[in-house]
């Protein structure tokens, strides 16, 4: 449903995963009628995820609108992961039209809200810049209400909030309406988007 209007629009069922999910049947979850994904890319200034690559060609191989994230630490350099996560997308063969990237921003790495904020906002900038894609931001409200995500409004909303009602997530500022709704974490984390495929990528990267 889309929260500003109240009328009904199409959704799309989603899926994101990680290393901690071992070998993903993309198969079946496509058959099964998920539509996107995110995997895992990369965390911090070095560590990639040992099955990106493989998460990355499954989601290409079965037509879902593919999506990458960076787990942060605010404590490192935005620029260095930023650099890091674009190189391992790189690596795995690219990004394609459409293609989404997000930001896990959920752990203050023991910093104040304005100093997590300020990484964040950095390495948006930089990935918008060099990526040429505008991430989603990935957080959850109370993370958020605390001051976590100062000035990424600009950025679409993947608010998680698997105590909510599907499609019906609480919206934290500095947001006032949310992209993507994570609405469930087990056994699987499951999305929704609100919205057409045509619509989703075009948030994505789109060359020039």
């Amino acid at each position: 449903m889309s929260i500003r209007s109240g009328k009904v629009k199409g959704v799309l069922q989603g899926i994101d995963v990680s290393n901690w999910q071992g070998s993903v049947d993309w198969s079946g979850h496509a058959e099964a009628g998920v539509a996107f994904a995110f995997a895992k890319a990369t965390e911090g200034g070095d560590y990639t995820d040992k099955r990106f690559t493989r998460n990355w060609n499954g989601m290409r191989e079965t037509w879902m609108v593919s999506g990458a994230y960076h787990f942060a630490r605010p404590k490192g350099d935005p620029i260095e992961q930023a650099r890091h996560f674009l190189a391992t997308i790189r690596a795995a063969g690219g990004l394609r039209r459409g293609d989404l990237l997000a930001l896990d921003l959920e752990d203050d790495d023991g910093l104040r809200p304005e100093r997590v904020a300020r990484f964040a906002r950095r390495w948006c900038h930089f990935v918008e810049r060099h990526g040429r894609v505008r991430p989603f931001i990935y957080t959850f409200h109370a993370f958020a209400n605390r001051g976590n995500c100062a000035g990424l409004a600009e950025y679409p909303l993947w608010i998680a909030g698997p105590e909510r009602p599907r499609g019906r997530p609480l919206v934290p500022r500095p947001w006032q309406d949310w992209t993507i709704h994570q609405y469930a974490n087990s056994p699987i984390d499951r999305n929704v988007f609100h919205g057409t495929r045509k619509e989703l990528t075009k948030l994505g990267f789109h060359p020039r």
